[in-house]
């Protein structure tokens, strides 16, 4: 029976075979790789990455279509985690899969995880920010998501697009804009451009946390608010806890100026000075 792409999940599903080519090529799937494909829909990715893989692991919210999915593949092939992605735990999935010893923390665990997944844009957003944790645990992340959203993903200091996902993702994740897939490549076409992205977690050597990752991301957040204001105008009552000379940070930037080193030199020296996430300090 055919099934009906539902608004309410976002499905778009992909049907151009030559894209999906492109995107496993990209993905260069070995068969002892640990993966999860996020929303696999009508199999388009599913179906290809499970001809060079020994196992996948498959998040699947919608019932039907986890139904399909486990009368095409048996369980030893295909594991099918009926539930919404953001409410998954990666890292529990990674180390269940791999069957490793969890982490303590850090970078301290295996790199052993690969997700992939066409992501339903009312979502995406969301959910890289529920990705995040995990990070210690991920190999690499190749999403199809909306280009306005990549584009802001890898913005650099001073683009139009540069912003709090810029910052908070390039914190984490060394990110590429691989290629644009068109809407007729889907069905039902959606009314947006798509794109391909590989996101791959910084290395332990190259990865700088912040001292209070909690009061980082309230930073960032805080001064794009309001992005045409001077970050001293959007830091409030916290500007005076701040030695703006040994910053080398002007007061009168706004944020789009910012790099992500300086929007991390930023939060740590708030934290040093007492402040904390909730804004006590």
């Amino acid at each position: 029976m055919a099934h009906t792409a539902r608004k309410r999940f976002g499905q778009h599903f992909l049907s151009d075979e030559s894209v999906v080519d492109a995107i496993v090529r990209a993905i260069d799937p070995q068969p002892g790789d640990c993966m999860v494909e996020i929303g696999p829909g009508l199999s388009a990715l599913t179906a290809p990455l499970l001809d060079r893989l020994r196992r996948l692991i498959a998040v699947e919210l919608d019932r039907d279509l986890a139904h399909r999915l486990r009368s095409q593949w048996p369980p030893d092939r295909l594991t099918v985690v009926e539930a919404d992605a953001l409410t998954v735990d990666f890292a529990r999935l990674a180390h269940e899969a791999s069957g490793d010893v969890p982490p303590s923390g850090g970078d301290a665990g295996h790199r052993s995880l690969r997700i992939v997944g066409n992501l339903p844009y009312n979502i995406s957003t969301p959910l890289l920010f529920h990705l995040m944790p995990c990070a210690h645990r991920v190999r690499d992340q190749h999403f199809m998501l909306q280009r306005e959203v990549i584009d802001r993903m890898v913005a650099r200091p001073g683009d139009s697009q540069y912003g709090r996902l810029s910052v908070m993702l390039q914190a984490r994740y060394r990110m590429t804009h691989l290629f644009d897939v068109p809407p007729e490549a889907f069905d039902p076409p959606p009314k947006v451009m798509s794109s391909i992205v590989r996101m791959r977690p910084l290395a332990p050597a190259g990865w700088r946390q912040a001292r209070d990752p909690a009061l980082f991301g309230q930073v960032v957040s805080r001064v794009f608010e309001h992005r045409r204001k001077m970050i001293r105008g959007s830091l409030g009552g916290w500007t005076q806890r701040l030695d703006w000379d040994a910053l080398e940070i002007a007061p009168t930037a706004r944020p789009q100026e910012l790099s992500v080193a300086q929007f991390l030199d930023l939060a740590d020296a708030l934290s040093a000075a007492g402040v904390r996430a909730d804004g006590a300090g």
